[in-house]
C-alpha cells in the first residue's frame, strides 16, 4: 500500500506545484519538467538492476535468470531506462514483470500516465466534475478490493489485460483524489503534525492481512479504507503541518529528498534477499533479521549516493540545458 500511498501524495503534489501554472506553462514544458524530476533515477534503476541481476539467480524464484544471456539482459535494461513496458514473451525474471530488472519502475509507468491524464484533461475539470471523477474512481477501486477476487492491491506490473486493470484501479483513485485534496485545500492543523503522519503510516501498513481465503473482501475493506479514508487524511495533515524544530526539519527534508531514490533503486537488493531467504530456507530469527537490517542500511546508502553524485547534478544539468530555469 506504500505504493497507493506514493500515487496520493504524488497527486497532490502536482496539483499544487502546476494548478495555478497553465497558460504560463505549455503542455510539453510540463512533460519536459516531470521528464527531468523523474527520468534520471528511472534510469539508474535499471543500471543498478542491471549490474545485481546475475547475483539474483534461483531456480526456485527466478527460474529464467541462469539461462538468460547477457545480451538480452542489456536489451532488456535499455528498453527499461525509456520506461516503455516490456511484454511478457521477454520477461527474464520468471515474474512476468514490464520492467524485468527493476520491478518498481511499473508504478512510474502508471505516474508517467496519471501525469498525462492531468495534462491533457484532468487540470481543465471544475470541482464538481473532478469530485465526480474521483468519485467513480473510487467505487472502481472498493469494487475491485470487496468483491474482487483478491481482496489486496498486489498487481499492476505486468503487461497483459489482468494486470493492467489493477493498475490503473491502483492509479486513478489516489493519484486524483491527491489532485482533488490539493485543489479543495481542506488541510487538517494539528501540532507534531510531521510525527503523527509518521505513525499512522507505520500503524495502518503494519496491519496483517485480515480474514482468509474464503473471506478476502474483509481484507478489501480495509485496503479500500486506507486508501480512500486513512491515506488522504494523512496527506491533509502532513500539508497542513508546521514544523517549528530544526531536528523535524532536518528529518523531514532528510526523507523527502531520499524517498524516490530509494524506491527506484532497493529492489535489485530484494530479489538477493528472497532468493537468499528461500533457497537457503531461512527462518524468521536472528540471521534473517540481521541480513534484512543490512539490506535497508546498503539501500539507504546506495539510495543517498545516488542522489547526491548522479540525481542531484544530473538533473541541475538538464535543468540548464532543458529548462533554463528551476525545476
Amino acid at each position: 500500500m506504500a505504493v497507493d500511498f506514493f500515487f496520493l501524495l504524488s497527486g497532490f503534489v502536482v496539483a499544487y506545484a502546476y494548478d495555478d501554472r497553465w497558460g504560463k506553462l505549455t503542455q510539453w514544458d510540463f512533460y519536459k519538467r516531470r521528464l527531468v524530476r523523474l527520468q534520471p533515477m528511472v534510469v539508474m534503476g535499471s543500471l543498478i538492476g542491471a549490474a545485481l541481476f546475475y547475483f539474483q539467480a534461483s531456480p526456485t524464484v527466478f527460474p529464467l535468470i541462469a539461462a538468460t544471456p547477457v545480451w538480452k539482459m542489456l536489451l532488456v535494461t535499455l528498453i527499461g531506462c525509456t520506461l516503455i513496458p516490456l511484454p511478457i514473451s521477454m520477461d527474464i525474471r520468471g515474474w512476468q514483470e514490464m520492467h524485468p530488472v527493476n520491478g518498481p519502475a511499473w508504478s512510474l509507468f502508471f505516474e508517467y500516465i496519471a501525469n498525462i491524464l492531468y495534462a491533457v484533461l484532468v487540470r481543465r475539470f471544475s470541482k464538481l466534475v473532478l469530485s465526480v471523477f474521483v468519485s467513480l474512481s473510487g467505487c472502481m477501486l472498493i469494487g475491485y478490493l470487496v468483491f474482487g477476487k483478491q481482496g489486496d492491491l498486489i498487481g499492476g506490473w505486468s503487461l497483459n489485460q489482468e494486470q493492467l486493470f489493477i493498475g490503473f484501479t491502483r492509479v486513478l483513485y489516489p493519484f486524483f483524489a491527491g489532485v482533488l485534496l490539493s485543489r479543495l485545500g481542506k488541510l487538517i492543523h494539528i501540532k507534531n503534525a510531521f510525527w503523527w503522519c509518521s505513525f499512522l503510516i507505520i500503524l495502518s501498513m503494519s496491519v496483517p492481512r485480515i480474514g482468509g481465503e474464503h473471506d478476502v473482501w474483509k481484507n478489501g475493506l480495509y485496503e479500500a479504507l486506507c486508501v480512500i479514508v486513512i491515506f488522504p487524511v494523512i496527506v491533509s495533515m502532513g500539508a497542513g503541518g508546521v514544523l517549528h524544530s530544526q531536528k523535524s526539519v532536518k528529518i523531514s527534508k532528510f526523507f523527502g529528498d531520499i524517498s524516490y531514490p530509494l524506491y527506484i533503486t532497493h529492489y535489485p537488493l530484494i530479489y538477493i534477499f528472497t532468493a537468499w531467504v528461500i533457497d537457503n530456507k531461512i527462518p524468521l530469527g536472528a540471521k534473517g533479521l540481521l541480513i534484512g537490517l543490512l539490506l535497508v542500511v546498503v539501500s539507504i546508502t546506495i539510495a543517498y549516493a545516488c542522489l547526491k553524485l548522479y540525481d542531484e547534478p544530473v538533473r541541475e544539468w538538464l535543468r540548464k540545458k532543458v529548462l533554463m530555469k528551476k525545476v
